[in-house]
């Protein structure tokens, strides 16, 4: 257990070069509206592991990491949690990934990951007054603005963590795209989030669901989780006809694959991507086709306060949940962050673990 009278610890990222330095931090004045967690569990996303390698631009230093459950240390002021309930030390809670100021026209518009002034933790530069601003630390200093969303004792930390990312995002993407019960639904890529996408299209009674990945390993887990079908890419315009895509979510991010969602969603359908956060080849369909066939296309990225929620609920009530579990491995501590890190990057699980302790 993390020692209360300590200092906070962080592993401080200083791009590729610098690599990782365990430091101390002060534990921060916090300002009205702001809480001190101690974190329980962080898991390494994919857009940490973009952050390392060099392919993504990242302010330094930061603190890595969003993924992420832990236990209230200190509030300031009345925060609230989504349902209302007032934030108070002792209390175990997840929280969005940005802050959202409420009041600008995004945030009003319902589209609050988008906020003018979002502040997005595990993506910022270390300041003097934000600190301890992402995951992979022994503390996360939670700005005003940040949704927190409680969660029950009994969820386990491996399922909780990745919720405030993968899961919810996963929950923005269906309800952007109209999921709902009695759908065909396609699943394209089946990483954490498209087996995730796989669990939660079950659960809100998807009558199909069939599941994309070009690697045999992740196809079968994909058919754990619930799908009806699963395949590889030439296999995939074969299973749309059969079984129907009414809904095509799009998690890999491979250009091809976004082809291909383009090309197999049914009349009145809607096409979810998801995956493609970063710049990549072009692709092209048939206006005409999309007309006639009354076919929608939105992009899904990160979630709403909402969305969290749903979230937790979800992981808190899946028939998967030892499924979840099992997609996480045993976490290592902290200061083996570098072998943690190696663990993420070699890809032998969907999420790596780290403790705080």
């Amino acid at each position: 257990m993390t020692d209360p009278s300590a200092l906070p610890l962080a592993a401080v990222w200083s791009g590729p070069e610098g690599g990782f330095a365990l430091e101390p931090q002060p534990r921060p004045e916090l300002a009205p509206g702001e809480v001190l967690v101690r974190i329980e569990l962080a898991t390494i996303c994919g857009s940490d592991l973009h952050t390392i390698a060099g392919d993504r631009p990242t302010p330094l230093p930061t603190v890595l990491g969003h993924e992420a459950v832990g236990v209230v240390e200190d509030v300031s002021g009345t925060v609230r949690t989504r349902d209302g309930k007032l934030v108070e030390p002792g209390q175990r809670v997840t929280w969005t990934i940005g802050t959202a100021c409420g009041s600008c026209r995004r945030c009003v518009r319902g589209v609050p990951q988008k906020c003018t002034g979002v502040r997005k933790y595990g993506h910022e530069a270390i300041t003097d007054r934000w600190r301890l601003n992402g995951g992979l630390a022994t503390h996360c200093h939670l700005v005003a603005g940040t949704g927190l969303v409680s969660v029950p004792e009994s969820l386990p930390a491996a399922v909780a963590a990745p919720a405030n990312c993968a899961t919810a995002t996963v929950v923005c993407a269906a309800r952007r795209a109209g999921l709902d019960a009695g759908d065909s639904v396609v699943v394209i890529g089946c990483g954490m989030l498209g087996l995730t996408a796989v669990a939660y299209a079950r659960e809100l009674g998807a009558e199909h669901v069939i599941a994309c990945d070009v690697d045999e390993s992740r196809r079968e887990l994909a058919r754990a989780f619930g799908a009806h079908a699963v395949g590889g890419p030439d296999e995939l315009a074969e299973y749309a006809q059969k079984y129907g895509a009414d809904v095509v979510i799009e998690l890999s991010g491979n250009h091809r694959a976004v082809q291909a969602a383009l090309d197999i969603v049914g009349t009145d359908g809607s096409v979810a991507l998801v995956g493609s956060v970063s710049p990549g080849p072009e692709v092209s369909f048939e206006p005409d086709t999309f007309v006639r066939n009354l076919s929608r296309v939105v992009g899904s990225h990160n979630y709403t306060v909402d969305d969290l929620a749903e979230a937790v609920l979800f992981l808190a009530e899946t028939p998967a949940q030892a499924l979840f579990a099992d997609l996480v491995p045993d976490a290592l501590p902290l200061h083996d962050i570098d072998a943690a890190v190696a663990a993420a990057r070699e890809g032998t699980a969907p999420r790596i673990a780290v403790r705080m302790d």
